[in-house]
């Protein structure tokens, strides 16, 4: 990692780590879940397609955010559109397999000792169930915030902060380390230099 984190790419950090860990309780239980069923039923076979594909996304994601210091995975375009595709993806699969959970006792224990195995699954779904929501909110709290701090960055006029990575953004940087005085000196001298050089054109051309 070239550059540290902002205090903004901090709290981002914190979060997806949040999201990872839960996914990773989310890809464990489904997993335990179709071991049971024989991987047959499609409302247990879609948390676990959906954590195994969130929890490559995301690899990917800490991967490019860590190797390089602007990378495409943590600018706002590219974070929004990934982040509002999971959290559509996570509200419709979820939905569609909690309707078909409702069958499955909401009392685990009420199930016979002599079926242990199917206690177990039982427990193993109604937790599932819990934490597939809660990696959607985490997700949807993650989509909100993002949206926020870009929207209000881009209301101040820090139209940088839609080419800067997250993970590294500043109000008073830009991302190749330039501040925002220095810009405007720079666009200044800029201004000057083809100022001067047309009246010297000008000049000549008179003479």
């Amino acid at each position: 990692m070239s550059n540290p984190y902002s205090d903004l790419g901090k709290r981002r950090l914190k979060a997806y780590a949040t999201l990872y860990v839960v996914n990773i309780i989310v890809l464990a239980l489904a997993a335990r879940v179709n071991q049971f069923q024989g991987f047959f039923f499609m409302a247990d076979l879609f948390p676990l397609g959906l954590s195994i594909t969130t929890l490559i996304l995301l690899t990917f994601s800490f991967y490019f955010d860590f190797s390089q210091t602007n990378s495409f995975t943590a600018r706002p375009p590219f974070e929004i559109g990934f982040l509002s595709l999971l959290n559509i993806f996570w509200l419709a699969f979820n939905s569609f397999s909690t309707s078909r959970w409702r069958h499955v006792p909401m009392t685990c224990s009420a199930i016979p000792d002599e079926f242990a195995d199917e206690r177990a699954w039982c427990r193993d779904v109604q937790a599932l169930k819990a934490f597939v929501w809660i990696e959607f909110v985490i997700l949807f709290i993650i989509l909100s915030y993002t949206l926020y701090i870009v929207g209000s960055e881009h209301r101040k006029g820090n139209k940088h902060v839609w080419w800067t990575a997250l993970s590294r953004y500043s109000t008073s940087r830009y991302p190749n380390g330039e501040s925002q005085s220095d810009m405007r000196e720079g666009h200044r001298r800029q201004s000057s230099f083809w100022t001067f050089d047309r009246s010297v054109q000008y000049g000549s051309s008179s003479n």
